[in-house]
């Protein structure tokens, strides 16, 4: 396993997204638990949860729960392992999201996700989804005292703008910012200005959904024919192609695919191994209508 850096922490270069173990379509537990054992046992040390990733109203935090009783029973030493978790994205429990970003309520979900992990410091708290009610500024404000008072050690943001990056740089004050985590892959590029700021400040990168997401990772060669091809000549999947298409775009991105099986996580970190030509990267980046590299 390759290792990058979130701030000040290394971690695996390949990270877990929890999600699809908590919402719609949600495998029973014990499968769940034997995924999270297998990123493990592949050398993943980053998970990414959050609060909202559940499917019922009442409960809020099962993903957190589930990711610390994965981690309490897995054979081996976890102590290097940073797990994520972000607030101010809401689930009522009718299938819809809705956010709040007021000060108030992040503290009170810091509070509840410090429990639903089991720790007495998170190691990344992310504010989750901007609350167009709040200004934003008052939104980090709120992880910058969390930070201040050691209830969490990493502050990031997410699904976060150019301008927004550096709004949160602003208020978190030099190197305070660790993390962005936005949606990229090859269906869904419109990061990519976010991507480069990131890497122009050294800040990790965390593409979200990086498959595709919502169960269509398995169509990234249909969608995109590039990728096929280009996994065709080197003998893996599509899957790993696209991660390592996303690797090779700086040293600041970290992809946290999700999974639900072991077998697919245990193939998503195997991206790590692939080497990508300068010719196949921009051929890749061609097929999804960036500019192809120099």
């Amino acid at each position: 396993m390759r290792h990058r850096s979130i701030g000040s922490v290394t971690v695996s270069a390949i990270g877990l997204g929890g999600m699809p173990m908590s919402i719609e379509g949600r495998p029973d537990e014990q499968r769940s638990v034997a995924t999270i054992h297998a990123a493990l046992d592949a050398g993943v040390t980053f998970f990414d949860t959050a609060d909202a990733y559940h499917l019922h109203a009442g409960e809020t935090g099962h993903n957190e729960r589930l990711i610390a009783r994965a981690l309490a029973t897995w054979s081996g030493d976890a102590s290097d392992v940073l797990v994520a978790t972000k607030g101010g994205h809401l689930r009522p429990g009718d299938g819809a999201w809705t956010v709040d970003g007021s000060p108030g309520y992040l503290r009170q979900a810091a509070e509840a996700s410090l429990k639903a992990l089991g720790v007495d410091a998170i190691g990344l708290y992310q504010y989750h989804r901007p609350d167009p009610n709040v200004p934003y500024a008052e939104s980090v404000g709120a992880l910058k005292e969390l930070r201040d008072a050691g209830k969490i050690r990493l502050v990031g943001i997410s699904n976060a703008t150019v301008e927004q990056i550096d709004i949160a740089r602003q208020v978190l004050g030099e190197g305070g910012l660790a993390s962005v985590q936005n949606q990229f892959s090859p269906a869904f590029t419109s990061s990519e200005p976010e991507l480069a700021h990131c890497a122009d400040l050294g800040i990790a990168f965390l593409p979200w959904s990086p498959l595709g997401g919502s169960g269509r990772a398995a169509k990234v060669g249909t969608r995109h024919a590039a990728f096929q091809q280009v996994a065709d000549s080197h003998g893996v999947s599509p899957q790993q192609v696209t991660l390592a298409w996303m690797l090779a775009k700086a040293p600041v991105v970290i992809p946290i695919p999700g999974a639900s099986r072991p077998e697919s996580i245990t193939d998503s970190a195997r991206a790590v191994e692939l080497k990508l030509s300068r010719e196949e990267l921009g051929e890749l980046d061609t097929s999804v209508g960036l500019s192809s590299r120099s």
